[in-house]
């Protein structure tokens, strides 16, 4: 079945030139496009959608709003933000919002078409050095009101989990991670399920963020 994909951006022509890389792949499908957050939760209500793409600055709703409200519903699609250099400090809200991770608008076509894929496969499609670069700069401007409780759940993790939550909120990839602790990348992914169920996190996005919040890793990449 194709990925079901949703454009949300108040710029027609923005619309208008994805809409087209995407309707060249034999699996993906466009099945609706918004001008503002308030349109795109209201076809939501119609249009069964698999991903999003939303842009974060929008009239009546922006998209940050909008992506914590469509990821507060249960069984809500993937969102990706659509960021620029300028508006790093959304993208960054719009992870803590719920979305899988964020992309900037002038992405090369495969990439975008890549990320597509690997947030409807369950992944985070940003890379973890892209990230901690976000968090460095953006995470002393949006203090947690979760932190303590945070804490908490951390302390459910094992030794060797949290060693791997480290890493990867320092922007390891998996494959740097096995080779770092002398582990296989298969049971790398397995510690790195674990701590996003043991969290209640979605996606390694997620973990580099609490991470942050929490701080257990410091701007610049060092641990806490």
């Amino acid at each position: 079945m194709a990925i079901r994909v949703m454009l949300v951006d108040d710029q027609v022509l923005l619309r208008t030139g994805f809409r087209m890389v995407l309707a060249a792949q034999p699996d993906m499908e466009v099945v609706a496009e918004a001008g503002d957050g308030l349109e795109a939760i209201e076809n939501l209500r119609s249009t069964a959608v698999d991903v999003v793409l939303m842009d974060v600055r929008m009239p009546r709703l922006d998209g940050v709003e909008a992506t914590r409200r469509i990821c507060a519903e249960p069984d809500a699609p993937k969102v990706l933000i659509l960021t620029t250099f300028d508006l790093d400090e959304y993208a960054f809200s719009g992870l803590k919002a719920g979305a899988s991770g964020f992309m900037l608008k002038d992405v090369p076509p495969g990439e975008l078409l890549a990320a597509i894929r690997s947030v409807h496969s369950g992944d985070a499609v940003v890379a973890p050095s892209t990230t901690r670069r976000l968090l460095d700069r953006f995470s002393p401007m949006l203090p947690s009101s979760t932190e303590e409780p945070r804490h908490k759940d951390i302390a459910k993790l094992t030794e060797r989990e949290r060693e791997v939550m480290l890493l990867v909120a320092q922007g390891l990839s998996n494959g740097e991670i096995a080779a770092r602790l002398v582990l296989s990348e298969a049971t790398v992914k397995t510690h790195v399920g674990r701590i996003l169920t043991k969290l209640g996190l979605r996606d390694r996005v997620q973990v580099v963020v609490l991470a942050y919040e929490t701080g257990l890793v410091r701007a610049g990449g060092g641990a806490g």
